[in-house]
């Protein structure tokens, strides 16, 4: 049986390298903040607590966990990562169970390495402290394992390292996982008597292991652990997470032409044998059904698209925008809090606002809902079957009924009744032979103009 579990996600530092004035750990990775990909991944093995500990722009990190039910804690100067684990006991006072500790800015951890890292530690042997390691391909500077048979002997810093030291490739990536009833009994012994003077988390792995306490490493690949300190790093691991979840939908059976252009969220649901085209951006909020095709340069929000619709392309589909089975959304086409009923088409140049589109509606190029008024947005609703003409404009609020059809160029502003023919356009009148005299007088006017 699993014991309680909390967690302490570590997001004080200050973030300077990212040169913003959003705080680091929620500049976003596929359209969430990256800290709420980690919180997420947690939240997965139903922690009793969660813990964040902040720092410099507490504000905005305070912001952002406070509505998940997450309690903070602040780390007032930056001390080390020792430091800042231990401003977490108020926070986990009474609590008695595993503690995984996390870093906000290394966002990809996955639950299933969570669960290992606990399990490792409730194994038979009842390592005092597991460890997340990795293998880069550059070790550069990070800390050092040195470790037989899963059982570490010695961590060091790089900066402490020693030649021989540095030459091992097997690296700390900071992430533990260590019983309550251990973790601040031991912060409490760190000193900070090192290159840097500050306080290691590292270091209470080897105050175990002075007390005869063995701990453990676990590896994972370097790809999870990837740390982002940077607009660049933000830009490799942004890529990393889109790789990923490519490689994902096209398992599941999503055809995708151009894989490394298509760029999905978080939360992007795809259907099965959906096709998608080359340099398509989904937002967060987007459910695909199946067969669907998404064609090329559309930009997708907060959008239902149903089963064999047809999107684009060069469509915007915006907060809203429901597209019904068989539907039709052309190229420079956008839809926002809009309904497009079974079979029904805007195939181009259309703008659907505040709008409800009944089924097998056919809605002509140019036509736009003309839904705001400065003040108040109003809605317009198209009844099944309707025809609407090209380059017409719906002034809502108004109702086109059921089979209507409005001529190409009107304006409408009442409404319409079922199968009636609504046109709203001045009479057209034609003067025969007055654009030639116009011409003449014209040409003569200019040829005078030159002469003098």
């Amino acid at each position: 049986m699993n014991r309680p579990l909390a967690a302490i996600i570590l997001a004080a530092g200050k973030g300077t390298r990212m040169k913003s004035d959003l705080h680091k750990v929620l500049h976003p990775i596929a359209g969430r903040p990256m800290l709420l990909h980690l919180v997420a991944a947690v939240e997965a093995l139903q922690p009793e607590r969660t813990v964040v500990v902040t720092g410099a722009g507490r504000a905005q990190v305070e912001a952002a966990v406070s509505p998940l039910g997450i309690v903070t804690a602040l780390q007032a100067e930056q001390l080390g990562t020792a430091h800042a684990v231990a401003q977490a006991e108020a926070a986990l006072s009474g609590f008695v169970g595993d503690v995984l500790v996390l870093y906000g800015d290394v966002p990809l951890v996955t639950t299933a390495t969570m669960q290992a890292m606990i399990d490792r530690l409730n194994a038979a042997d009842a390592p005092a402290i597991v460890v997340l390691g990795f293998r880069p391909a550059d070790a550069a500077a990070y800390g050092r394992i040195i470790a037989s048979d899963g059982i570490i002997g010695k961590m060091v810093e790089y900066k402490d390292a020693t030649d021989a030291e540095r030459a091992v490739d097997l690296c700390n990536s900071g992430l533990m996982a260590v019983r309550s009833a251990d973790l601040f009994a031991l912060l409490a012994r760190v000193g900070n008597d090192n290159a840097a003077g500050e306080y290691y988390l590292p270091d209470v792995v080897m105050l175990a292991a002075a007390d005869g306490r063995p701990s453990a490493v676990i590896e994972t690949a370097a790809a999870e652990v990837a740390g982002v300190n940077s607009r660049g790093e933000l830009a490799a691991v942004e890529a990393s997470w889109q790789a990923t979840r490519r490689a994902q939908a096209m398992a599941d059976g999503v055809t995708l032409i151009a894989p490394e252009t298509v760029w999905f969220a978080h939360d992007t649901v795809i259907g099965r044998d959906v096709v998608i085209e080359p340099n398509v951006f989904f937002a967060p909020g987007v459910a695909v059904g199946d067969g669907a095709t998404i064609h090329g340069f559309s930009h997708i929000e907060g959008a239902a698209i149903g089963a064999k619709a047809e999107v684009g392309p060069f469509a915007r589909l915006r907060p809203g925008a429901v597209l019904g089975e068989r539907s039709k959304v052309g190229n420079f086409v956008e839809m926002k809090k809009a309904t497009l009923g079974i079979g029904a088409k805007a195939s181009h140049l259309t703008y659907l606002g505040d709008a409800e589109v009944g089924a097998g509606a056919n809605i002509g190029a140019g036509t736009i809902t003309c839904n705001y008024d400065g003040f108040f947005k109003y809605k317009t609703v198209i009844g099944e079957g309707a025809f609407i003409g090209s380059n017409s404009a719906l002034v809502a609020p108004v109702t086109i009924g059921a089979g209507a059809i409005v001529g190409a160029g009107s304006v409408i502003t009442a409404d319409v009744a079922a199968d009636a023919l609504a046109l709203g356009r001045g009479k057209q009148e034609a003067r025969v032979g007055w654009a030639k005299r116009f011409r003449d007088a014209m040409t003569a006017k200019k040829a005078t103009a030159k002469k003098s």
